[in-house]
């Protein structure tokens, strides 16, 4: 199947999560992925926990779809091979430090020369501008800077990271957007060469009415558990077995779940008649809640809710979340299989083309897996390839790494 980004060719000299998610996304709308790595080990999510046998499933959340390159990037060889590829592509993704482009050899000025069409999408830490410009940073030390890990946590006002590198993720899915809209405005006549995004944007990003409470109300926001922040009911909630997550999202809503408990007195009640009532009486509102799903099992409550028009839901583990019937629906995990022959189940993108979802089309590469392909499309010979290998400037792999 292609995408709608078939015939693009993509550059990805990315590494670790929110780079080569950016990729993986472009991959899914068919864009061609050229995953250039390095000859001493390549991109270092390749070494990190947790493994299947030598293959590091971190790294393979995140490059399905994808050809692998594996070169020298300071040798005079690997810099003609880099400008090649350059040359013949419509986009560049990068999430380097400033500045290491430009060690590399990728001045702006070569690349204008190299292709004055090319789109560059960058991530980094802390933005292009201002006194940490150059510094390094990492998910979770943006998740702290950002706001984020202090309204996650339990109302006692323990705090906690997100359990999944959710600054890295988004940071992603930014740059992937402002390739996709630079690549748009390449054919519109609103030509971008550059789009970048930092990991401290998009944590802040993600702070929306949180943030937005800081700003105007110059209030704190802080951590609510399983609570909405701002809405109630709505959040977790015990039942006779399981608890549930249950979201009362209007006035509407909240009039058929008082109904469906038995409490239709509190839809008037002066404490609970309106939404602000019930976000400052949360407590209070939770208990009289809680008595009565006290009354039925989850399974029991689940389907009376959702038949009422209200968001409902169990709490699963990821175990549990991939076995459920809508997920098999959906076809969101996929089998694919490695250059070793063996299987694994990969998890596709999270968008659907007309109604077809996206396609894992292969696992992710080995570390050079695909560099002799590639160089042959770039015009080398077997023997310039052979004598690139033998001289440590490339890496063609016939074996995962």
């Amino acid at each position: 199947m292609t995408g709608p980004l078939d015939g693009i060719i993509v550059i990805d000299l990315s590494r670790a999560m929110a780079g080569p998610y950016c990729t993986a996304l472009l991959a899914d709308m068919g864009a061609q992925i050229i995953k250039v790595e390095s000859v001493n080990g390549g991109d270092s999510a390749r070494q990190w926990p947790p493994f299947e046998n030598e293959h590091s499933l971190y790294f393979e959340s995140a490059n399905r779809n994808k050809r692998s390159i594996c070169i020298d990037f300071y040798s005079s060889e690997g810099r003609e091979i880099l400008d090649r590829l350059i040359a013949d592509a419509d986009v560049l993704v990068e999430n380097f430090k400033l500045g290491t482009l430009e060690k590399m050899g990728l001045t702006p000025a070569h690349l204008d020369e190299l292709n004055p069409r090319l789109v560059i999408g960058s991530v980094n830490a802390f933005g292009l501008t201002g006194p940490m410009k150059d510094d390094a940073g990492l998910d979770q030390v943006v998740q702290g800077m950002s706001g984020l890990i202090s309204v996650t946590g339990s109302e006692r006002g323990d705090t906690y990271r997100v359990g999944v590198p959710i600054v890295d993720i988004t940071s992603g899915i930014v740059c992937a957007f402002g390739i996709v809209s630079a690549l748009l405005g390449r054919s519109t006549g609103h030509p971008v060469g550059h789009v970048s995004t930092s990991l401290l944007e998009t944590g802040l990003g993600l702070s929306v009415f949180q943030g937005q409470r800081a700003l105007t109300l110059g209030e704190t926001p802080r951590p609510q558990g399983n609570n909405h922040p701002t809405i109630a009911p709505y959040g977790k909630f015990v039942t006779a077995t399981e608890p549930l997550t249950i979201a009362v999202g209007s006035e509407k809503q909240w009039r058929a779940f008082c109904d469906l408990l038995d409490l239709s007195a509190l839809a008037d009640d002066p404490r609970f008649d309106v939404g602000a009532k019930r976000s400052t009486n949360r407590t209070e509102l939770k208990d009289l809640i809680e008595t009565a799903l006290l009354a039925r099992t989850a399974d029991q409550w689940v389907p009376l809710i959702t038949a009422a028009g209200i968001p409902c839901g169990p709490i699963y583990d990821y175990t549990q979340a991939f076995a459920t019937e809508q997920v098999t629906a959906l076809e969101l995990v996929q089998r694919a299989t490695r250059q070793d022959g063996s299987a694994v189940s990969i998890l596709r993108g999270p968008l659907s083309l007309d109604g077809v979802p996206s396609a894992v089309r292969s696992s992710a590469p080995a570390l050079g897996q695909h560099t002799a392909e590639v160089l042959r499309e770039l015009g080398y010979s077997d023997e310039a390839v052979r004598g690139f290998e033998a001289a440590g400037r490339v890496r063609t792999n016939t074996v995962p790494a």
